[in-house]
């Protein structure tokens, strides 16, 4: 909520949109133990993150992704869009990019850049 000059309380409602893009493209390079404890999957050194819409394009994400490089698809949610890989950092990495790369080129996927911390 947003409070205005004059006191009152002005809601701001956000909506999502569906369109084709990648929103969130990140690698956890070194996860504290917990992170993999919460998600109940092995810690394998990195995790990466995806969301994405149509949410079910996290079937085709989590697809690429083990097809592109060394990770396990710890989690995936075509409800929401999720798709959570585990692997080696180098892995998870490639992993992220190559899905970033095909969903922009070969399905003109709006996407963003794969971050890291």
């Amino acid at each position: 909520m947003v409070k205005l000059l004059d006191d009152t309380v002005k809601r701001v409602i956000e909506e999502s949109v569906p369109g084709k893009q990648v929103t969130l493209a990140h690698v956890i390079a070194s996860p504290i133990e917990e992170i993999y404890d919460s998600l109940g999957i092995e810690n394998e050194g990195a995790i990466g993150i995806l969301t994405i819409s149509p949410f079910e394009t996290a079937i085709i994400a989590a697809d690429i992704a083990g097809k592109s490089a060394d990770v396990q698809v710890g989690f995936l949610d075509r409800f929401t869009g999720s798709v959570l890989i585990s692997g080696d950092v180098q892995s998870v990495e490639e992993s992220l990019q190559t899905v970033v790369n095909v969903l922009k080129q070969t399905l003109n996927y709006e996407v963003v850049k794969v971050t890291r911390t």
